[in-house]
């Protein structure tokens, strides 16, 4: 018994030599400048970025009251007069994107069949691009899956309560900016 726990020991001192002597000397060094914070790596080895407030509203996206839609966030924010976003929420894009820039609220439905066959509400219409009426809504059912690709939707879905906010939100004339 004293064997194998000697040899274990020896294992485990052999093994720690080893990771300390393959230490990179960056980490065991001090920082040139005492109190300089030093950068911290993300897992894809470039420098770490402080995390997006979701609740702020894109800087080129405009002023006063208006819908917000970023393309790259697939977010939409409901913004104030104040320029503060009363609400904002991830939603599923459509296979045919708007072109970013402003628009205003064209047209409004209470509950249709969407183009891809789901029942929806609260359908607010502000754009058109390649013959295909844009616009937000929700599924009945309150799902959002996202479109087949092989059909040109133009249905930016939400969830339910988030499609109930907007409605309230966007009446007709109610301007949207869309940010790439």
């Amino acid at each position: 018994m004293a064997g194998l726990t000697a040899a274990a020991v020896a294992a485990v001192c052999f093994l720690a030599y080893q990771a300390s002597a393959n230490v990179p000397a960056d980490l065991a060094a001090e920082p040139r400048n005492p109190g300089t914070a030093v950068p911290s790596i993300s897992p894809s080895g470039g420098p770490k970025q402080p995390a997006k407030d979701p609740l702020a509203v894109p800087a080129a996206s405009g002023s006063g009251e208006r819908v917000v839609y970023s393309l790259a966030d697939r977010r939409v924010w409901l913004v104030d007069t104040k320029g503060k976003a009363t609400r904002t929420f991830t939603v599923m894009p459509s296979t045919v994107h708007p072109v970013p820039g402003a628009y205003s609220v064209t047209s409004r439905s209470g509950s249709v069949r969407g183009s891809d066959g789901v029942q929806i509400e609260h359908v607010v219409r502000f754009a058109t691009a390649q013959d295909v009426a844009i616009g937000f809504s929700a599924a009945v059912d309150g799902s959002t899956p996202t479109p087949d690709p092989t059909k040109k939707t133009g249905g930016i879905r939400m969830k339910r309560a988030d499609g109930d906010a907007l409605w309230t939100f966007a009446v007709i004339g109610a301007k949207v900016v869309v940010v790439a």
